[in-house]
């Protein structure tokens, strides 16, 4: 049994309020009393007799505390880079240019199935390890790069393996063999999305927590999605989408017809979009980095004053953005959408947990995992200055990190 206290804490950002001079005790991995260090309780039941006698107390100097954040949607299972064709696509060329060209997301296929499981899984395991250095302790990942059954729930397992690592972030592994039609079935969309139906119930025995699929033009239709996404649901995966990245498809409809757990990316999202997404209870992920680079932003501050819950994700992916730092995700959400900086850390810390169906972080409080990021700044205003502000320490359920 380990019990930490942590106090001199400028102030602390829960998730929910921001309290000055404050104080946390955490008791094993979870947060056993957190508030003002005035009210530090002498003692507390089951956890300490006596507050002089905790095993370890760290001065935090002043500095501002929030809860660990969360990125809500990544693409790490890759192998290789698409370097030349984001400077062909900074450059002007088209899609059909760059795929021409050899790029594209069939170039990152190829590249993945053709790379030994070990460099694949080193890959991974560096990735990870930033994003958790960086104050992100917890991290949606999605497959998607191999389109092959063995290949897919391949990745499924080693996500959940790296979990167990140290110097890993959690986890929330989604299956997103729907991702794009692979080669080997040029011809025979339908086959291959009654194909990934099949492996859904695989998947979630291999550890998936989720299936998405990528619906939209040159992906997959909403009919298919539907099937894809049911297959899912009927094997307790949650279902999410990727909805309105490139036109209006019906996807944010069959969100709110489903219940998805979240709709992802909306670029294209009209106020009758907006509108679903309140009234049926399903959140946005929203990732500024991908929305600044096609020049296409998502309504956030109109989805917020609908009631919509946001979560923020960095779209870390080969083709587009590889950002492992959700501090600047943070930044990069308050100067492109504009939206304040509590909206933006709570779509990066609660907003997140909701999306997750995560009820054990986001927030600083008793009960919940000790999942801390003590920040090099004493006021959450840092955040829109700093594009990328670093933590000085980070705790991953009460355990430090750094």
């Amino acid at each position: 049994m380990t019990v930490r206290l942590l106090t001199n804490i400028g102030r602390l950002w829960t998730g929910n309020d921001v309290c000055s001079n404050a104080a946390i005790l955490v008791h094993n991995d979870r947060i056993a009393w957190v508030g003002r260090a005035a009210d530090l309780p002498q003692s507390v039941p089951g956890v300490v007799d006596d507050i002089v006698d905790v095993d370890h107390v760290e001065n935090l100097g002043g500095a501002l505390v929030t809860p660990g954040l969360i990125d809500a949607h990544t693409h790490p299972v890759y192998a290789g880079n698409r370097y030349a064709e984001l400077a062909m696509r900074s450059g002007g060329s088209t899609l059909s240019a760059i795929t021409a060209a050899g790029g594209g997301i069939g170039s990152t296929v190829t590249v993945t199935r053709g790379t030994d499981p070990w460099t694949l899984c080193n890959g991974v395991r560096e990735r990870l390890r930033d994003w958790l250095l960086n104050g992100t302790t917890t991290v949606e990942a999605k497959t998607g790069y191999h389109l092959t059954r063995d290949g897919e729930l391949a990745d499924v397992r080693l996500l959940r393996e790296l979990e167990k690592e140290p110097m890993m972030p959690r986890v929330h592994v989604t299956f997103l063999a729907a991702h794009v039609v692979p080669p080997e079935y040029f011809g025979r969309q339908r086959d291959y999305v009654e194909a990934v139906g099949s492996w859904c119930a695989d998947a979630a025995a291999a550890g998936a927590d989720s299936v998405d699929v990528y619906c939209d033009e040159g992906h997959f239709t909403t009919d298919e999605a539907r099937w894809v996404l049911a297959s899912g649901r009927n094997v307790g995966l949650l279902p999410r989408i990727h909805a309105g990245a490139h036109k209006r498809r019906g996807a944010v409809q069959l969100a709110a017809e489903l219940g998805c757990a979240s709709a992802d990316l909306l670029y294209n999202t009209s106020d009758e979009d907006i509108a679903l997404l309140g009234r049926y209870g399903v959140p946005a992920v929203v990732c500024p980095g991908t929305a600044l680079q096609q020049g296409n932003l998502p309504p956030v501050r109109r989805m917020l004053a609908q009631g919509v819950t946001i979560a923020l994700g960095s779209d870390h992916n080969p083709g587009h953005c590889g950002i492992t730092s959700m501090s600047l995700v943070i930044s990069l959400a308050v100067a492109a959408f504009g939206i304040s900086v509590g909206d933006a850390l709570r779509a990066a810390t609660l907003g997140g947990a909701t999306v997750l169906g995560a009820p054990d972080r986001g927030v600083l409080a008793p009960g919940r995992l000790a999942d801390i990021v003590q920040w090099d700044a004493d006021h959450e205003g840092a955040f829109a200055w700093g594009f990328g502000l670093k933590p000085r320490r980070v705790w991953r359920g009460g355990t430090p990190v750094q």
